[in-house]
């Protein structure tokens, strides 16, 4: 056993591994490779890594809502309805892909896996492939879905629009996916020189960027398409080029055993995630165009983002809290004692707990800056929030965050007993989640204000 100090951590460290012979020997070897872990994190450390990312991930997903409330009036919009659905699906995959990259490689980094030139080049020439390999197939059949979903109230599938959503999801998501994966390997190496906990840095600057881009992408991809949809051919040839390109990213993706692993078992999550955004999408599409729903716009990609951001830090810490402490399938022994309930999630006297209130902290102040910066930068041409809406949204942003930190502590937890690593599995369920928890309190909210309005 490596001579560490005798601390309580160390003790509870001993008992657990009482059971299994092969697997103290494994874990053991595996200590001395650990950089982090064996002190764990204060709350004033959590927030002082956490506040400028989460704050620079905030005003990034501000600037989408105010984006998404200037694209909404365009033709393709109002014209392609469709579109509307796949906002959070796209948005979603940030949550499905790049966070998961990001928690994916903060695991790496933290347990010495990137310290070797040669693993890491392998490493994240891997993971790039395969997010392009996840963001190809997934931005296609987002486009599927909300052409399915648009179709139930149409009462008919229109190919000439179905082409252009499908080329505009399939082009969007495949260049989001290349520039925001480019970011997260360079903010994580960088993270890892600095010592700076990955963890706590490289989800929020994800978020921050992820809604932005992708939106941005999205509306002027798709402008494009539809400005030029009498060119039958254009949108399904920039649809197949892109497909085609799969069996390249593929092979590249195989030199990496977790990769290879990845690409077998890895899409029910991101597959699911995806429909359950989905559902949010189709919220979004009927409640925007409704005269009492103006404003939701701008505010879905903020309570969506924010929920998101906050739940896949959690989940990022506590899977590599998990990948320090355990071998998977195997909980920690001082995991044993209680299955998360809200009170050992929110008041135990661990790290996990300690950084789920200090996320928790962050949302009321969070949103009512983003809110005034919201108005600052709308300036007089909308009408001010009121302190009845102010109270509804912060009531439900703070309901839709403590519900997703609780489920990422049962999530991770399954997963990780399953013997899945819930870096590839938690995060895509948790931010789907979240923006369809975010989408519907959002619409609760304005329906709210309308009732009150009118004296119901």
């Amino acid at each position: 056993m490596v001579k560490i100090r005798r601390t309580m951590w160390v003790t509870q460290l001993k008992l657990q591994f009482c059971f299994s012979g092969n697997k103290l020997r494994q874990f053991t070897c595996k200590l001395r490779k650990f950089p982090f872990g064996f002190r764990p994190e204060s709350g004033l450390t959590i927030a002082s890594q956490v506040l400028i990312p989460f704050l620079v991930a905030g005003f990034g997903m501000v600037a989408a809502g105010l984006v998404m409330d200037i694209v909404q009036y365009w033709p393709v919009f109002q014209t392609i309805t469709e579109v509307f659905i796949l906002v959070p699906a796209l948005l979603g995959l940030k949550g499905n892909l790049e966070m998961t990259l990001a928690s994916r490689l903060s695991t790496s980094a933290n347990t010495g896996k990137l310290d070797s030139p040669s693993d890491k080049w392998t490493l994240v020439t891997s993971n790039l492939a395969l997010i392009q390999v996840q963001a190809t197939v997934v931005g296609f059949l987002a486009a599927v879905a909300a052409v399915v979903l648009g179709s139930f109230s149409r009462g008919q599938i229109d190919l000439d629009r179905a082409a252009v959503l499908c080329a505009s999801s399939t082009v969007t998501a495949f260049i989001a996916a290349l520039a925001l994966g480019l970011v997260m390997i360079a903010v994580i190496i960088g993270s890892r020189k600095i010592g700076i906990n990955p963890d706590n840095v490289a989800t929020p600057i994800a978020a921050s960027l992820g809604d932005l881009i992708t939106l941005s992408l999205l509306a002027g991809i798709s402008s494009v398409f539809f400005k030029y949809m009498d060119v039958v051919y254009l949108a399904p040839t920039f649809c197949c080029l892109f497909i085609a390109m799969i069996p390249l990213w593929v092979l590249i993706a195989r030199r990496s055993p977790q990769i290879q692993e990845v690409l077998k078992s890895g899409w029910q999550p991101v597959l699911v995630a995806m429909t359950i955004s989905s559902v949010g999408g189709l919220i979004l599409d009927k409640t925007v165009t409704i005269p009492h729903f103006d404003g939701m716009a701008v505010f879905t990609p903020v309570i969506n983002g924010v929920g998101g951001n906050l739940v896949a830090i959690q989940a990022s810490r506590i899977s590599t809290y998990l990948h320090l402490w355990s071998v998977p399938g195997v909980l920690p022994r001082w995991m044993w004692g209680h299955w998360p309930n809200p009170c050992t999630t929110f008041i135990h006297s661990d790290v996990n707990s300690t950084s789920a209130r200090v996320l928790i902290l962050l949302v009321i102040p969070g949103h009512l800056l983003f809110l005034y910066t919201i108005r600052l930068i709308q300036g007089s041409s909308t009408d001010p929030p009121t302190i009845i809406f102010t109270i509804l949204y912060l009531t439900a942003a703070l309901l839709q965050v403590c519900f997703l930190l609780y489920a990422a502590d049962v999530i991770v937890r399954l997963t990780w007993q399953m013997g899945l690593d819930p870096d590839n599995f938690s995060i895509p369920y948790l931010t789907a989640l979240g923006d369809l928890l975010g989408t519907g309190l959002l619409a609760l909210c304005f329906q709210a204000m309308s009732w009150i309005k009118n004296g119901i």
